[in-house]
């Protein structure tokens, strides 16, 4: 029997993902599972990451998989969030088996929404676990959801003048019984384009007037150059890129290194000494690709799954949404 296809990251077999979020607070977090096991890489990119159990993702180090990847807000405080996903995995049974215990393996990365909603309210154990009792391997809620729900784009003026950001999935079939899919919470400093015409989706507004302001532009201004000073230390973009193909941990580096072009065509600047900018990439199963074939592809939903939180996120924190100024 053929599964369901939602374009999501879900429909990459053994991929579950959940959310859960305070929508008063304006904060939350994302767990994708694949709790039997994923074969992961990581490649982060911007100058501003918050993350955890990345190291063990590169190649030469001993444990081969792991069992789930969290997406959260709430900056470093955020990572706690993580603990409550490895005590779901850990009584469900799964995580590295250590002979004594069995140690669920758990990278995770977060995005600054401190500054929206309340700053003293973030994801804790208790809203990682609750990620966890709502994974499903079905349709997945994008825009102001998980770790989505304080997102923003286009700082480069303030958080006053930016655009509300959200979590967006995508996936490809490349055939054969190869899927490739991406989710990502879009939180980032610069703008969003649509990559088939430049055109910008959401970002900084101007200061003065309708319309976007073209963070790359105003950097090159006075005023753009005195901001930076002071208003950009606040930004990630956080994502996955999963597929069923059956990738080393060598090749599962390299797909979320071609990833990040995806994040590139999407988003304008990137890679910013203000932003996170951090991808994994997870393999869950045996089917055969060539690896090229697969890390292009993770870039083109990684560039879609983008788009599409920024498309489906609704106004909060007094931020307007892309869809309301088109």
């Amino acid at each position: 029997m053929t599964k369901e296809r939602h374009n999501a990251i879900t429909d990459v077999p053994g991929i579950r993902v959940g959310h859960a979020q305070d929508a008063e607070a304006l904060t939350g977090c994302t767990v994708i599972l694949c709790e039997r096991g994923a074969v992961g890489g990581v490649d982060q990119r911007g100058g501003a990451p918050g993350t955890r159990e990345t190291d063990l993702l590169r190649p030469m180090h001993l444990v081969q998989q792991i069992h789930a990847v969290l997406l959260t807000g709430g900056s470093a405080f955020g990572l706690s969030a993580a603990d409550g996903v490895v005590r779901w995995l850990e009584e469900h049974g799964y995580g590295f088996d250590a002979r004594v215990a069995r140690v669920p393996i758990v990278p995770a990365a977060v995005l600054f929404d401190l500054d929206i909603g309340r700053a003293d309210v973030r994801p804790t154990s208790a809203m990682g676990y609750a990620a966890c009792q709502s994974a499903t391997d079905g349709p997945v809620a994008e825009g102001c959801q998980g770790a989505g729900t304080g997102a923003r784009v286009g700082s480069v003026y303030g958080p006053g003048r930016a655009v509300k950001g959200g979590v967006g999935t995508a996936s490809a079939d490349l055939g054969g019984g190869v899927v490739v899919g991406a989710l990502f919470a879009v939180n980032c400093f610069g703008d969003v384009v649509d990559p088939a015409n430049g055109q910008i989706v959401a970002g900084a507004r101007k200061l003065r007037g309708e319309g976007f302001a073209d963070t790359l532009q105003s950097l090159r201004g006075f005023v753009g150059r005195q901001i930076l000073r002071f208003a950009g230390r606040k930004n990630t973009v956080i994502g996955v890129v999963a597929t069923n193909a059956a990738l080393s941990k060598e090749e599962a580096n390299k797909v979320a290194q071609m990833a990040q072009d995806g994040l590139a065509r999407a988003i304008r600047p990137a890679h910013t000494m203000f932003d996170g900018d951090t991808i994994f990439a997870l393999s869950t199963g045996r089917r055969r690709a060539d690896v090229n074939l697969v890390g292009a592809y993770a870039a083109e939903v990684t560039a879609q799954a983008i788009l599409r939180g920024v498309l489906t996120a609704t106004p909060a924190g007094g931020l307007p949404a892309a869809r309301d100024l088109r």
